[in-house]
């Protein structure tokens, strides 16, 4: 009695069992995320510090160097990276694969804190930190931009209603603004008129600061009631500025118009977003060349990339209507354009490669039953193993698709061995109930001998450590899922369907067509025996 025995002289409940994969794998396919690359979630921080004002090199010396000799001591820190520019410094802190992104996260948190006391007390905020995956790049890129209104506008919208409305897309991770343009005043005075009424630089930045701060006025109180006052005396535009008063001189007032004027104009000038004329031809809608506000839209781990541009472009024509007219909001780059084209080309392979391999079995075996039955496994191998996918939280990407399309080769073989087994013993003129019975038991360590010899060759795969272990671990355990799934349905449903459907053609007349590839068939095995009768008389030769 062989494993196989049972599921033989129970069709109904071996079908059933099939079904239940076919069904399953059917359903969860369309749930399945769909990316470029499997999902690989590098345990990565970057730390962010802010010096209005200060070059690069200040920010390299005394705020990205105290905190790097901290981060340095932190264990598992594979990589260190720092870039300073003016006012600003980020550096990117990639710790081993092992390693667990919140733990990290801690000791980064302790390194800051310990960092604190060498850092410039003039600093706004303490530095910030956040976890990033640099393996993530941005999924749409979206131009705003308008003919009529100023970029520092511009920014508002984009800013205050398109980045947080498309922030909340089911799918949507992080919405990054690229060339921000938030509005400013800028006061330039002249430097010759303030040393000759005496003022220094410092004195009229102090003056400034201190003229529009937004706290709290104090109270009336009075004999039964108590007033709080509120008023808003925050400077917004420029005009006001040209009013507000510097210093006194000899009684009369000196203010900001007798020594320059202030000027609107975006919070930072060295960071502006261009739309260029290569980049506006391929985008899908009109652009404008020239200075644009930018949205990079990255999705969330595991999200499915196409699902959620479809989501983002479906939402575009309800954000349009919520800014004015002449804001133009228009997708500048759209990377599931190329992931749809690679994935369906990979799966036009995949279907492909299984009309081949059935067209194969049918020119060998050329018996509709005998060809049915081996294909039956490949589609249930594949969707098999695709509910499994869902379940260890893979996608459908370029590799597991490679996966699922070389699997095809394989899974047909171990349901080719049991159908010539068992058809062999038909022919030798037992009934389809005992060829099945007695073939399987012969062949089913063969079959699971053979799966194992093809898992163990994806052995160095699964155990491969770093970036590209992690990456083509998913090819590997998909190939492996899709052998072993095959074994399964080889030892169940493939022999219960040759007790049922397989038949005893020996002496039947065939067609024109089925002679000539037998006549074929036959020249090549006469040709295969001369060339091994060859072989065996010369073996020392052969040897050799």
């Amino acid at each position: 009695m062989s494993v196989s025995t049972n599921f033989i002289k129970r069709p109904i409940g071996t079908t059933l069992l099939a079904a239940a994969i076919l069904l399953v794998g059917a359903a969860v396919f369309p749930l399945l995320p769909v990316a470029p690359l499997p999902q690989v979630d590098f345990p990565t921080l970057q730390v962010s510090a802010n010096l209005p004002g200060a070059s690069p090199e200040t920010m390299a010396s005394n705020v990205a160097q105290p905190l790097e000799r901290q981060f340095a001591q932190i264990s598992g820190l594979a990589q260190m990276t720092s870039i300073s520019g003016i006012g600003s410094s980020q550096i990117t802190l990639q710790f081993d694969l092992d390693r667990q992104i919140d733990a990290a996260a801690l000791d980064v948190q302790a390194a800051m804190t310990a960092a604190t006391g060498q850092l410039p007390a003039n600093l706004p905020s303490p530095p910030t930190y956040r976890k990033i995956n640099p393996a993530d790049s941005p999924i749409m890129l979206i131009a705003v931009q308008s003919k009529t209104l100023a970029l520092t506008q511009v920014n508002d919208y984009a800013d205050n209603i398109l980045a947080q409305q498309i922030s909340q897309i089911k799918g949507v991770g992080l919405v990054n603004i690229y060339g921000v343009q938030k509005p400013a005043v800028r006061i330039q005075l002249d430097p010759a008129k303030l040393a000759t009424l005496g003022l220094s630089l410092e004195e009229a930045r102090t003056v400034i600061a201190n003229t529009s701060v937004n706290q709290p006025k104090g109270t009336i109180n009075g004999a039964s009631q108590s007033f709080t006052v509120y008023t808003d005396d925050q400077l917004l535009s420029a005009a006001p500025w040209n009013d507000v008063i510097l210093a006194w001189r000899s009684g009369a007032p000196i203010r900001v118009r007798d020594l320059g004027v202030a000027v609107d104009g975006p919070e930072n000038t060295k960071i502006v977003g261009y739309v260029f004329s290569g980049a506006a031809a391929s985008a899908q809608n009109t652009i404008t060349n020239g200075r644009s506000i930018m949205l990079a839209v990255t999705k969330e781990p595991g999200a499915n990339v196409i699902d959620t541009v479809d989501r983002i472009q479906a939402a575009l024509p309800r954000l349009r209507a919520a800014i004015p007219p002449t804001v133009e909001v228009n997708v500048l780059i759209d990377r599931t354009q190329t992931i749809r084209a690679s994935v369906q080309d990979v799966e036009f392979t995949l279907l492909l490669t299984i009309a081949l391999v059935v067209m194969v079995i049918f020119m060998f075996l050329r018996n509709v039953a005998a060809t049915l039955i081996p294909s039956v496994t490949v589609p249930l191998a594949l969707l098999g193993t695709v509910a499994v996918m869902y379940l260890v939280g893979f996608s459908l990407d370029n590799l597991s698709l490679m996966a699922l399309t070389i699997s095809v080769g394989f899974v047909v073989d171990d349901a080719i061995v049991m159908l010539e087994n068992i058809y062999r013993h038909v022919e030798d003129g037992m009934t389809p109930m005992e060829a099945a019975l007695k073939g399987a038991g012969e062949v089913a360590f063969t079959i699971v001998s053979i799966s194992v010899s093809l898992v163990a060759v994806f052995i160095p795969l699964l155990l491969m450590g770093g970036i590209v272990g992690r990456l083509f671990r998913e090819f590997a355990v998909t190939v492996t899922l899709t052998i072993g799934i095959s074994v399964i349905i080889s030892l169940t449903l493939t022999p219960m369907l040759c007790s049922r459907y397989l038949k005893n053609e020996h002496g039947t007349r065939h067609g024109k067509l089925f002679q000539l590839f037998e006549r074929g068939f036959d020249a090549l095995l006469n040709g295969y025996k001369r060339g091994l009768n060859l072989v065996l008389r010369h073996q020392f030769i052969t040897l050799m």
